[in-house]
C-alpha cells in the first residue's frame, strides 16, 4: 500500500513539474520574441536619430571587417 502512495505522489509531482515546464517554455518564447522586437525597434530608432542629427551625415561609415570563410555573420552586418 505504501508503494502505491509513493508512486502516486511521484506521478503527481512529475505531472505538476511538466505543467510548470510547459508554462515557463511559453513564457520564455514570449520574452525572447519581445526582446528581439525591442532590439529591432531600438536599431530603427538609432538609425532615425543618426539621420536627424546635424553632424550625423558627416560621419563616415566604418569600413567593414573582412570575414573569414565559413564564419558567423551577424544580422547587423547585413543591414549595412
Amino acid at each position: 500500500m505504501v508503494q502505491w502512495l509513493v508512486s502516486g505522489a511521484a506521478f503527481l509531482l512529475a505531472l505538476l513539474a511538466w505543467v510548470r515546464c510547459r508554462r515557463l517554455s511559453g513564457r520564455l518564447g514570449r520574452v525572447t520574441r519581445a526582446y528581439w522586437e525591442l532590439r529591432y525597434e531600438h536599431d530603427q530608432l538609432r538609425e532615425r536619430v543618426d539621420r536627424l542629427e546635424p553632424g550625423g551625415a558627416a560621419k563616415e561609415p566604418a569600413a567593414p571587417v573582412p570575414a573569414a570563410p565559413a564564419s558567423f555573420v551577424p544580422l547587423s552586418a547585413l543591414r549595412r
